[in-house]
């Protein structure tokens, strides 16, 4: 008698293709979200092409251009390609690089007082110490509100001798002081800075705080920490984000320095016509009508701004990983 074994082998279910109608639909859903993406993104390519592309092209393209008039002047203008000569005037210039060294100079004085300011001012309303919290918010934020060229305005008369009661008080209490002198001018300037934006990168700061839970400071109370720890070692970690980014647009806006040294070189000799990056490029296209030479000095600025930029968001996503590991 033999016995025959049979080994079941588990059938495999065939699968089932899905349906025309689900792959269709599928698809068409696909489709009505990348049409909607299309949408909602259009005004944000319109915006960037028609306000950063297209003039950041015509800079590149006037740089490598230059008028010309041959006959002695008394020929027709034309426009002659002269390569990279305008870069070369631009970066040979000792107005253009003592405007560099000044804005390092704002930019080394303003953007630590910026960010700390601002940072201490938002922990101090997170704290609840301040009282009238909604009207101490309002207050600082009311001089942003205020256009740069009328805070410059406002600072200019506080600046003048003759006619600012600054001055006059410091006069009778035999103090002399000047605000647009050799040593002060740069420290005026960004006094005026923080007046107008200190406002604003507080709010922006006191924003990220509260979002950051309240049990973490919680916990941090109860295991012993002081206001002053709570605010160092635990809400400021927590908002590095906000931090690393008013920094970064704190450092844009100031290589762009203009507005204020502009209306204060009416009362001051020590603020030329060619302080900052930005006022060489006003001069050479409006006062000296060389167009290819302020083009090559806006796009040295533009790519010194990026790679600054770059650097700052390199270093702090290296940072970051480096506290991960």
């Amino acid at each position: 008698m033999t016995a025959t074994t049979q080994s079941s082998v588990p059938a495999t279910a065939p699968r089932t293709a899905a349906p025309a109608s689900d792959t269709r639909a599928r698809k068409a859903a696909r489709r009505r979200q990348l049409a909607a993406c299309g949408v909602l993104m259009t005004p944000f390519f319109a915006l960037l092409v028609t306000v950063f592309l297209i003039p950041v092209g015509t800079a590149v393209y006037l740089s490598f251009f230059s008028d010309d008039q041959p006959g002695l002047g008394f020929g027709p203008e034309r426009s002659v390609f002269v390569g990279l000569r305008s870069y070369t005037a631009v970066l040979t210039d000792p107005t253009f690089l003592g405007g560099l060294g000044t804005v390092a100079l704002y930019c080394l004085i303003y953007i630590p007082l910026m960010v700390v300011g601002a940072l201490a001012l938002a922990l101090l309303l997170d704290s609840g110490v301040v009282r009238l919290r909604a009207w101490a918010q309002l207050g600082l934020f009311l001089p942003h509100a205020v256009p740069g060229i009328i805070a410059a305005l406002i600072w200019l008369y506080l600046y003048t001798p003759g006619i600012s009661p600054i001055i006059d008080l410091f006069a009778h209490a035999d103090i002399t002081i000047d605000f647009l002198g050799v040593h002060t001018v740069i420290p005026s300037i960004v006094n005026i800075a923080l007046w107008s934006n200190l406002g604003y990168n507080m709010v922006v700061f006191y924003a990220a705080l509260q979002a950051v839970p309240r049990e973490v400071i919680e916990a941090s109370v109860v295991d012993g920490a002081g206001p002053v720890r709570t605010a160092l070692q635990v809400k400021t970690p927590l908002v590095r984000a906000s931090i690393v980014m008013v920094a970064m647009f704190t450092l844009i806006w100031a290589l762009q320095l203009f507005t204020e040294p502009v209306l204060l070189s009416q009362s001051s000799p020590m603020i030329s016509s060619r302080f900052s990056p930005s006022m060489y490029i006003y001069d050479a296209a409006f006062t000296r009508n060389n167009y290819s030479l302020a083009a090559a000095a806006s796009v040295i600025l533009l790519l010194f701004t990026i790679a600054l930029s770059y650097g700052v968001t390199r270093w702090t996503s290296r940072a970051d990983a480096q506290e991960a590991r």
